[in-house]
């Protein structure tokens, strides 16, 4: 359990503290009935027992039961930490169906969402016999749009012959399909190009003014999530409502009275994500294609829709040549006050306004064109905020008046000066500012008026493409907002919120009561079933060469565990040095172990064949951390490159550590270590999935021994047995393979 009493120096209690003394869990007590019932489900012989083929009571889960139930009870905040094996999803589905009463779902992988409506809750809720109804919401991106079907059929534009064909199977499955969901054609990859062409997005869909808006699919789904007891979505689908009241969570969250967020870990940075503010090149690309598109179709005589679209094109494609050919991140501040960005925005900003001008005087023709100028209005507006550090709308907040018709265009002069003077009006009223008295937010908490974050504005440029950011240093004060009103139950629950059991760091991302929480241990026997091996001699990671280092001591590793093996690795870079040693090393060993590379194939597709394989060597970064899920001989070990600190030239890391030395903290101790920690455990997690998994965690990375902050760090990880040795690591796999002949 956690002891909060218990936070180190380094981590300030930053914890709301409760009007009593928490009894359980920091929550009111679970009433005596609640208890005997959750027993009856859970225990030996219950009801999930009686109902599931090779169901165990595990004393954990019921205990995650009972607190996620008397935080529902009390329409209270929950943290829970559920190590792997626990069951966490069972120890909330549970409650939730019997007294969560509407109830949203969000999981942080599709992956997830997809086990848990198709899996798990059929599972519960047949062993429970309870009339529950279910649906699951994806974004607009994931459903076939009518409207964007005829277009691309009357339009005709095809990259190939092979796109062509698959229009035509969309064409079919359009007439058979009842929820447009694109995961059920097969046939067409979900990554094809095609649905680009035949699925909507916030910026173009047409909504109530479509001509074929009683067929929408997404209407249709969220229809069907609004009358259902229990809605899965995912963190990005449940976010970006908050900002862009596009998702359909604005009508089902009023509704709801308990939200779960599962893989909850993922929360801070998605919605880091969505509480910012982003324009795109291609957002741009895509207004000046649609433009001329609606143009042509509806007021072919009324402009030069060519031209106009042309126009904005090249401005926007000039926006990328502003920068060298390598992908990069910075912030604005980085810039020179000359560079060449700011007077290609210039340009954009031009020809965005032509194309503005002309749409005012067209948009009554057609639904289309309105649609058309209400876009080149919202990002002219998101440009200007970007260019000006003007804070974006708060959620819930509409944005700034749209653009005025008659009103002279902004000339370079004119718009340094205004910003220039929005900035004095900005300090000034922020000086003026006074603390008001607090609100309840029906959690036993206090909330504070709402006071918009700072914020940085950075640019990230891709290979062909540039995204203008604006980004909140901190989340809290934005997602505290959004959890205000209505009491409602909130739980948060992962394997990996905290630090040695204290949640500090994690409630203070997102302004949470770290005091509400519990750590539940994982039933796997660690001591037994694995074993950390922190190798001898290996340089600092900053070290040149620290790559080859890592590889020279993996190798003896790998030979042992006969493959089967994943190499996880902090870096794109790291990644691709690994790959080309390991597979010069295959080579001129002989040994037959089959190398998987992230980027030479889908995860998906990586996994399905390491699964498959039985002796392969997978080597990937960031996205092969976490939501793996490999059990069995297939993966024997995992070989963690260094400590996943986050690089430090961030631009949005950089300006929250800036921001804590300013106060007076350490950004490695609130920050920077306890977040790699939550990462490390993540990549860790990978290794024993089942009672029955057996393996060996290797981290290359001496600061782990060598550092006062290195014990914190591996008492953190679960209970496995340790060393330095590599002749203990033979053995332990030598007895793995004496076992598995006996």
């Amino acid at each position: 359990m956690t002891d909060s009493a218990a936070a180190s120096s380094d981590f300030p209690d930053i914890s709301q503290n409760p009007a009593e003394t928490p009894t359980f869990h920091g929550l009111k007590p679970l009433a005596t009935k609640r208890e005997r019932e959750l027993q009856e489900i859970f225990g030996d012989g219950g009801m999930l027992a009686r109902a599931i083929d090779g169901y165990r009571s595990r004393e954990p889960q019921t205990e995650m039961a009972r607190a996620v139930a008397a935080a529902m009870d009390t329409h209270d905040t929950l943290i829970a930490e559920a190590g792997t094996g626990t069951g966490k999803t069972y120890a909330y589905l549970v409650p939730a169906m019997l007294w969560g009463g509407k109830t949203i779902i969000s999981t942080g992988t599709k992956h997830l969402q997809d086990q848990i409506f198709a899996r798990d809750i059929p599972t519960v809720r047949k062993a429970l016999a309870v009339p529950v109804t279910v649906a699951m919401l994806k974004g607009r991106a994931n459903y076939l749009c009518h409207y964007y079907l005829e277009r691309a059929q009357q339009e005709g534009r095809f990259a190939s012959r092979h796109e062509a064909a698959q229009l035509r199977e969309i064409v079919t499955f359009a007439q058979i399909t009842h929820s447009g969901d694109k995961a059920e054609l097969a046939s067409v990859p979900e990554n094809a190009p095609i649905w680009a062409q035949v699925t909507s997005t916030r910026d173009n869909c047409l909504g109530q003014d479509c001509p074929r808006y009683k067929d929408c699919f997404v209407m249709q789904a969220r229809k069907e999530a609004q009358q259902a007891d229990l809605v899965v979505v995912n963190h990005h689908l449940f976010f970006a409502d908050v900002m862009l009241r596009d998702t359909g969570m604005a009508e089902l969250l009023p509704s709801a009275n308990t939200v779960i967020f599962d893989e909850a870990h993922q929360l801070p940075e998605t919605a880091t994500l969505f509480f910012g503010e982003t324009v795109s090149t291609g957002q741009m690309l895509e207004l000046a294609r649609d433009c001329v598109a609606e143009g042509l179709i509806h007021a072919r005589d009324a402009a030069d829709w060519v031209k106009l679209g042309a126009n904005l094109e090249r401005a926007t494609r000039d926006v990328r040549l502003t920068f060298g050919q390598d992908n990069t991140r910075m912030s604005v501040a980085q810039l020179a006050d000359d560079h060449e960005l700011f007077g290609a925005l210039d340009s954009v900003d031009v020809a965005l306004q032509d194309m503005i001008e002309t749409l005012q005087h067209q948009a009554e023709r057609a639904e289309a064109l309105g649609t058309c100028l209400r876009r080149a209005l919202e990002l002219h507006q998101q440009l200007e905020r970007w260019r000006t550090g003007a804070t974006p709308p708060a959620p819930g907040e509409s944005p700034l008046p749209l653009l005025d018709p008659d009103a002279p265009r902004v000339t370079d002069g004119k718009r340094e000066k205004a910003a220039k003077a929005r900035e004095a009006e900005a300090a000034r009223l922020a000086a003026e500012a006074k603390p008001a008295s607090g609100t309840s937010t029906g959690d036993g908490a206090t909330e504070k008026t709402y006071t918009p974050p700072e914020t940085v504005r950075w640019i990230e440029v891709f290979s062909q493409a540039v995204q203008l950011h604006q980004t909140p240093l901190s989340i809290a004060p934005i997602f505290s907002k959004q959890r205000a009103g209505a009491p409602r139950a909130w739980i948060f629950t992962s394997a990996t919120l905290s630090v040695k059991g204290n949640f500090m760091h994690y409630a203070a991302q997102l302004g949470l009561d770290a005091g509400k929480s519990l750590t539940l241990a994982s039933p796997f026997d660690y001591p037994n079933q694995s074993l950390l091996y922190v190798p001898r001699g290996l340089p600092q990671p900053s070290a040149p060469g620290f790559t080859d280092a890592v590889l020279d001591a993996a190798l003896p590793v790998l030979e042992v565990s006969g493959g089967r093996a994943f190499v996880l690795c902090t870096t794109l870079r790291a990644v691709n040095r690994a790959a080309e040693r390991l597979r010069e090393e295959f080579d001129r060993r002989g040994w037959p172990y089959p190398l998987l590379v992230q980027g030479e194939a889908s995860r998906t597709e990586l996994l399905d064949r390491f699964r498959a394989l039985g002796n392969a060597v997978l080597v990937g970064s960031q996205s092969f951390w976490e939501g793996v899920d490999v059990r069995g001989e297939a993966l024997s070990l995992v070989i963690i490159d260094k400590l996943p600190f986050a690089p430090p030239d961030d631009p949005v890391l950089a300006a929250r550590l800036d921001a804590l030395t300013k106060k007076g903290l350490s950004p490695f101790a609130v920050h920077q270590l306890p977040q790699a920690v939550i990462t490390l455990k993540q990549g860790a997690g990978r290794l024993i999935r089942s009672e029955l998994d057996r393996g060996v965690l290797m981290i290359c990375d001496p600061r782990l021994v060598d550092k006062p902050y290195g014990r914190r760090i591996w008492q953190s990880l679960p209970p496995f047995k340790r060393t330095r040795e590599l002749p203990i690591v033979r053995g332990f796999f030598d007895e793995i393979a004496a076992e598995a002949g006996d």
